[in-house]
């Protein structure tokens, strides 16, 4: 029997002590490590980044209470890439011993710089568009792509750029294929780094992340639990949060611009200062201007919305492109129809979703309380087994977790491992008997 609840609210005051304590806790040198592997999906290869970080001295991985040592599979936003998961990867690996293994989506990696900065701004001067790199070498070029401005979402995103892929170029292939091969990167990179019989692994993915990680739950066989703040749920539970059908054809690779940092901007600040925020209109202008000159090194393009939004419509035809190009048959066909739909839920089988523990920022504009209430807590329940489910409310903070405020040099970070650790401590992710 499981007795350990997850507190329902952790004020202000609690959150920043609980981040001195953690950053005043004496830390253990650790190895970081990048990973470039590559794999075939679907008949096309995929160069796929991970990071590693683990104590220098291996021995101080802790293990759980059922004696396999403990690792954590992250995944990164809509935006980024696996370096924005670095402050929370080091505070795991060099406070408590945790081994961390963090991923990059397919095609976010820039592997043409070490650094792996992005260059430039998304849209460049003369209309062309930065486009992911899925494999070392390839180059996908400017004439595979129309460029589509959208307006179907407007009050939510304002005009999107979109770079829609043309029929019979290698950028559609690889826009109808890179669901596969992002399933099989997550279950590569636990295979290679987390054994089966000596890992149990927490998975963790911040925003778009979050379906990914749910997804991967039942894919792999050792992952105990979901870790989550500010993670969106399964796709076709973040749809009914947003209640958004996604309008947009699979192979439309939306290009983000200022109006991404707009759009949270607007609403944390409305959330923090009410209507009265938009008596500085100008400084908040100048702000958002500023916070995406400092994010233009991060990817910042994104095809993952038809799982994020569980866009059945787009996936489907993404499924029949691929098997159109591999000349698959009916049969063939509709498995592969099936299994890019099943990326947006659960799915029956022997292996139940596991334990989920859930937190939320204070000024958070779409990881509501309310919405989680009548939404997300519900449809959790409605799983069948239905997996146990907490949910805590974290007195401070934004959507960007990691981001710094008076009190939180870490922002939520320290708070967030200290609540995971201490629901990990108490056998929370122990599984109920079948």
């Amino acid at each position: 029997m499981i007795n350990w609840r997850a507190p329902h609210t952790i004020s202000r005051e609690e959150l920043v002590l609980t981040s001195e304590k953690l950053l005043a806790r004496p830390s253990m040198p650790i190895v970081e490590t990048e990973h470039i592997f590559r794999i075939e999906a679907l008949e096309l290869e995929w160069d796929i980044g991970v990071m590693s970080y683990a104590p220098l001295d291996k021995s101080r991985i802790p293990t759980g209470i059922d004696g396999r040592k403990i690792g954590f599979f992250l995944l990164h936003g809509g935006a980024a890439d696996f370096r924005f998961m670095a402050p929370l990867a080091r505070l795991l690996a060099g406070k408590y011993g945790y081994h961390v293994e963090s991923m990059t989506y397919p095609g976010r990696l820039n592997l043409n710089d070490p650094s792996r900065d992005w260059p430039g701004d998304t849209i460049a001067p003369d209309g062309s568009v930065r486009l992911p790199i899925w494999l070392a070498g390839e180059n996908i070029s400017q004439d595979q792509v129309e460029i589509v401005e959208d307006q179907t979402l407007r009050a939510r995103y304002g005009t999107r750029t979109n770079a829609r892929a043309r029929p019979g170029t290698r950028f559609y292939d690889r826009m109808a294929a890179w669901p596969v091969a992002f399933e099989l990167a997550m279950k590569t990179a636990c295979a290679r780094q987390f054994p089966e019989d000596q890992y149990s692994i927490y998975v963790h993915g911040h925003s778009t992340g979050g379906p990914f990680a749910h997804m991967l739950t039942q894919r792999v066989g050792n992952i105990v639990g979901v870790v989550g703040m500010e993670n969106s749920p399964f796709g076709y539970i973040y749809q009914r949060m947003l209640d958004i059908e996604w309008p947009v054809p699979f192979n439309d690779l939306y290009i983000r611009t200022w109006r991404d940092i707009a759009r949270y901007s607007g609403a944390e600040i409305y959330h923090q200062e009410g209507a009265q925020a938009l008596m500085r209109l100008p400084w908040v202008i100048e702000d958002v201007f500023a916070k995406w000159e400092r994010g233009k090194t991060q990817p910042n393009f994104k095809a993952e919305y038809p799982i994020h939004y569980a866009s059945v419509p787009a996936l489907t035809a993404a499924a029949r492109t691929a098997a159109t190009r591999l000349k698959l048959g009916k049969a063939a066909t509709d498995e592969l129809v099936a299994r890019y739909i099943g990326y947006t839920r659960e799915r029956p089988g022997p292996k139940p979703v596991p334990p989920i523990l859930l937190s939320i920022a204070k000024f958070s504009r779409d990881h509501r309380p309310e919405i989680y209430e009548s939404v997300v807590l519900p449809s959790f329940a409605d799983i069948r087994p239905a997996p146990r489910v907490e949910l805590s409310r974290f007195d401070a903070g934004t959507h960007a977790y990691e981001r710094a405020e008076d009190g939180l040099p870490f922002g939520l970070v320290p708070a967030m491992v200290e609540l995971w650790k201490e629901a990990i401590d108490a056998g929370y992710f122990t599984p109920r008997p079948l």
